[in-house]
């Protein structure tokens, strides 16, 4: 077991929050505590395994509608399937 952890300049609507969660579910105000800082790793965890990257945000949307249709024609031949390479 690690040692307590306290946990100071809480406001009272989180406190009474928490209280009323407690005793609304029969469980001490600790266990309530411990239940949404798992809850909050778990999310920062999540959160980190779908962290978003931003780097080509500045050339999304940049293409007029001719330069689209260009480069998919360009790219057009590699929908193509070689069967002799799926033997």
């Amino acid at each position: 077991m690690s040692a307590p952890i306290t946990i100071q300049d809480m406001d009272e609507a989180t406190a009474q929050w928490i209280s009323e969660a407690a005793r609304r579910r029969g469980v001490s105000t600790e266990a309530v505590v411990l239940e949404l800082i798992q809850k909050g790793i778990d999310l920062e965890r999540q959160d980190a395994r779908l962290q978003t990257y931003h780097d080509l945000d500045a050339l999304a949307g940049t293409w007029s509608a001719e330069e689209a249709n260009e480069f998919l024609k360009a790219i057009a031949d590699f929908k193509q399937v070689d069967e002799k390479l799926w033997q």
